[in-house]
């Protein structure tokens, strides 16, 4: 036992349809004070530019919540929020809030026809409303449009070869013969965009936004070669008519080319999202300054996904840089133990066990994280 109180600093993603990065963090307390009951924990909000974006946010800053009417992937009326700093005129979107793969029902995901359309509304109005720097946060999207939706909102126009508009959605961009540029583009003079994730993938190709992505948003194989036809089309158009292409640029693939997109028609510098939210939590600050025995980060399901995101991975180089052993848990594991090992993890806890399916670990995701740490420190 330790004479002084273990210290554990929690830095967990949420475990996607099971429980939030909150409920994660509960959980793990709980099962930390059962064996250590007098155990320091202190907690940071995860995000890579994903899902969670404005909550990470919102812990750390103080900001206006701004509702807008804008529209959803399938260009639906609906309300969505984002964050404005007024004071420092900045603004932070979220994509999944309005262009997010959890506001369709399953049988209504289409990668052929969903837009960013609605992102770039918000966009729009945070820099209406004063923003000089908007921070979107990319992930969780429903969308394959390389951005055209944004791009629209901002007054460029898609057209195929007889002149007729075409809808800025997924399934037309190898139908684009032709982009008219807005003639007066002053909004965006003063504004900086940040693009803001932590995937590699390129535009295209067998690790690109349609291979990767596109068949979890509803599209079948036919649609996913389509998609990155579709792709390969658009960003050849660009690059001939524009004199741009972004195509390669690592992480152009993000949401469904919309990282492509920003940087091409927004300007957008890409950042990592994971660097973005740790700085901005103060983690490294408080490692400086604390002693702390372990960390704890952990997401649903360690899969390939995990080797090439980089949220875990930084929370590891954070804890290899002030030599802090980093624990991870999840739902369930497809990873071999050379592979998290590589990764520079201590420890992998799944709370899946062969005695139970999916579904039960999903719905008790909270008690089986509170047993699982328990055993762990209390073996």
């Amino acid at each position: 036992m330790k004479n002084s109180p273990l210290r554990i600093l929690l830095a967990p993603d949420k475990f996607k349809g099971s429980i939030s990065a909150d409920g994660v963090v509960s959980a793990l307390q709980r099962g930390i004070k059962a064996v250590y009951p007098d155990a320091l924990t202190h907690c940071i909000s995860a995000s890579d530019g994903g899902d969670g974006f404005l909550s990470a946010i919102s812990t750390q800053l103080i900001c206006e919540e701004i509702s807008v009417e804008t529209q959803d992937p399938l260009q639906r009326p609906m309300s969505a929020p984002y964050l404005l700093d007024r004071v420092n005129e900045t603004a932070y979107i979220e994509m999944a809030k309005a262009s997010g793969l959890e506001l369709l029902k399953r049988s209504e995901r289409s990668a052929v026809r969903t837009s960013t359309v609605g992102t770039g509304i918000q966009i729009r109005d945070a820099i209406d409303k004063g923003a000089k720097k908007v921070y979107i946060g990319l992930g969780g999207s429903a969308t394959n449009d390389a951005g055209m939706g944004i791009a629209h909102c901002f007054g460029y126009r898609f057209l195929q070869s007889n002149g007729q508009e075409l809808a800025p959605i997924g399934g037309n961009l190898s139908r684009v013969a032709k982009i008219e540029a807005p003639k007066a583009s002053s909004i965006l003079s003063e504004v900086q965009v940040f693009s803001v994730n932590d995937v590699d993938n390129p535009l295209y190709g067998e690790s690109g936004a349609a291979y990767t992505y596109a068949k979890q948003k509803g599209a079948d194989d036919k649609a996913i070669q389509s998609l990155d036809e579709g792709l390969r089309h658009f960003s050849a158009l660009v690059k001939h008519r524009m004199n741009i292409d972004f195509s390669h640029s690592p992480g152009s693939g993000a949401a469904g080319g919309t990282a492509y997109g920003l940087r091409t028609f927004l300007n957008a510098r890409s950042i990592s999202g994971t660097q973005f939210v740790l700085q901005l939590t103060g983690a490294k600050a408080l490692l400086k300054e604390q002693s702390f025995d372990y960390i704890i980060t952990g997401e649903g399901k360690f899969d390939a996904q995990t080797l090439r995101g980089k949220w875990i991975k930084g929370v590891v180089e954070l804890g290899q840089q002030f030599d802090v052993p980093v624990i991870a848990v999840c739902g369930v594991s497809d990873l071999k133990i050379t592979d998290w090992k590589a990764m520079g993890l201590q420890q992998v806890l799944q709370i899946k066990t062969p005695a139970v399916t999916n579904e039960y670990s999903m719905r008790h995701a909270a008690k089986l994280l509170e047993e699982t740490i328990k055993n762990y420190l209390g073996s």
